[in-house]
């Protein structure tokens, strides 16, 4: 996107837009499977305290991480090669600030069947599977907030969880809204916009979601804005 924004030539191959479907959708699944794994892992540490040592072992988290990765680099290449099965005639200029399936789907004039129905019922069946995770996760976190017997626990924990929470919201409300539905002029301008949250947005929230709520990170950042204004 920002390529695009500062670069006064805005084309790209086609192998190069093939290779950049390929990541994309490689890194989408990634995340969303990422996220269900960071779910799992809350409750582990929410619901079993005492057990998370030895059932979140070193393998075992490797494993979990590890799945993402292979599943999401295996499935971008089934979806990429559906990708290469259209043919394209006329007008080719793609109505978006990457190569995404959407509006190479409503840009092609053949072989757009295939691709359509495997992407959306590719996309429903992970995004269902992973999401499933989540919530079921977050159902038994609730249940293990809801036993605590101090307030001050239960806000603790909520406050971990809550982080979390608004990437899944924001993540797969935009994916779902983008890749759950039969591209037309319309959806695809939509799509254009909202892709915008989960490229650029999530990925500059993430440092404050994530590393922001940790305490070591606040008392340094407090640590070097002081020092910043003792300097002033």
């Amino acid at each position: 996107m920002l390529e695009n924004l500062l670069s006064k030539t805005k084309t790209i191959s086609y192998a190069g837009c093939l290779v950049q479907c390929f990541f994309f959708i490689a890194l989408v699944h990634v995340e969303i499977f990422i996220l269900s794994v960071m779910a799992f892992d809350r409750y582990m540490a929410t619901g079993k305290p005492l057990l998370y040592g030895s059932k979140m072992s070193r393998v075992v988290c490797i494993r979990l991480i590890s799945f993402p990765y292979i599943y999401g680099f295996v499935t971008s290449l089934a979806a990429t090669l559906w990708t290469y099965g259209l043919y394209f005639c006329g007008k080719t200029e793609i109505n978006h600030f990457y190569c995404a399936d959407p509006p190479l789907i409503k840009m092609a004039c053949a072989g757009t069947f295939v691709k359509e129905y495997t992407m959306i019922i590719l996309a429903g069946i992970n995004f269902a599977y992973s999401l499933i995770v989540v919530i079921i996760s977050y159902l038994f976190i609730l249940i293990a907030i809801l036993r605590m017997r101090s307030a001050e626990g239960r806000r603790k924990t909520f406050s971990t969880c809550r982080s979390h929470l608004t990437a899944v919201v924001i993540f797969y409300g935009t994916l779902i809204f983008m890749y759950l539905r039969r591209p037309s002029e319309e959806s695809v301008e939509q799509g254009k916009k909202v892709a915008v949250f989960y490229t650029t947005v999530i990925p500059m929230l993430n440092p404050m979601i994530y590393s922001l709520r940790s305490k070591d990170v606040k008392k340094a950042t407090d640590k070097v804005i002081s020092q910043k204004c003792l300097t002033k």
